[in-house]
Formats: structure tokens, sequence, C-alpha cells
């Protein structure tokens, strides 16, 4: 059985299948704030996600994370490494990317086990 959670125009905010949820790449809500700020915006919301699939960080698989500027990379690891379960850590990847909009600063994409 798969389970689609919040369902778009053209994708899921994330699906469970298989005992595996997977969110689709998840951008701040408010774009005003700096990289941090985005940063924890996304990851209140995986959370959400992950508790409405039956699972946590704790049960965190991967991450991919997309920064508008690279240079910001320790603005978000301050963020991430107080949020990320450190005795259940991902493997995980960090690239610079040009996102979707000029205000989008990070995007982060995660798959854990359900």
């Amino acid at each position: 059985m798969v389970k689609r959670l919040h369902p778009g125009p053209r994708f899921c905010k994330a699906v469970v299948a298989n005992g595996i949820v997977t969110t689709a790449g998840i951008t701040a809500a408010d774009t005003s704030g700096d990289t941090a700020a985005q940063t924890a915006d996304i990851l209140a919301q995986i959370d959400g996600l992950l508790a409405e699939a039956g699972s946590s960080k704790s049960n965190l698989l991967t991450a991919s994370i997309w920064l508008r500027d690279i240079a910001h990379f320790s603005q978000m690891n301050a963020v991430w490494d107080k949020w990320v379960d450190m005795d259940n850590l991902p493997v995980r990847a960090t690239v610079e990317a040009r996102l979707a909009a000029p205000e989008l600063l990070v995007e982060i994409q995660v798959t854990a086990t359900a």
C-alpha cells in the first residue's frame, strides 16, 4: 500500500511505501529569514511530515540538502546539528544549487523508515 501525504498539483509532500517515508524537497514556508531561519522552518516541517507518516528524525536514512550559496554551509549546519539525532545520523549530501526562486536559500529532502 502506498500512502501519499498532502498531494498537490505536481507532487506530494511525502510518500510512505513498504515501510519507507520519502519527502519531497521541502523549502521554507517563511522565506523572509536567513539560511539558519529557513533551515529551522524546513526541519520543523520535516518533523511534522515524519510524525504524520509514523516516523521521526531518529529513523532517518538519507538527507539531501541544496543551498543557494555554499558559503552558508556553516549557518545551515548550526541548525542541523541541534536538530538531528546524533545517535542515529543519516547519510547526507549537501550541494550548492540554483533553487526555484531567488528567496529560497535552502531545500531539504529526507528518507526514513516508517
